[in-house]
């Protein structure tokens, strides 16, 4: 992993524009985890990135029932 990705040069086309890339994911106190996400909007849209995002750190494990 490299600790300043996604950036909007290098990750913005990531899977033709369809996919979400997701980096700096850290645990924080207050939140549980913080992390920065990148989606292209004009393609994905915003709702759309942020679902695939939440999908993803299901599957991943990070996001679970309490």
């Amino acid at each position: 992993t490299e600790d300043d990705r996604p950036q909007v040069k290098k990750d913005v086309d990531y899977e033709g524009g369809m996919g979400v890339s997701i980096g700096r994911l850290r645990e924080d106190s207050i939140f549980d985890w913080k992390f920065v996400g990148l989606a292209h909007n004009t393609l994905r849209g915003a709702a759309g990135g942020a679902l695939e995002s939440a999908e993803m750190l299901k599957a991943l494990g990070y996001i679970t029932k309490k």
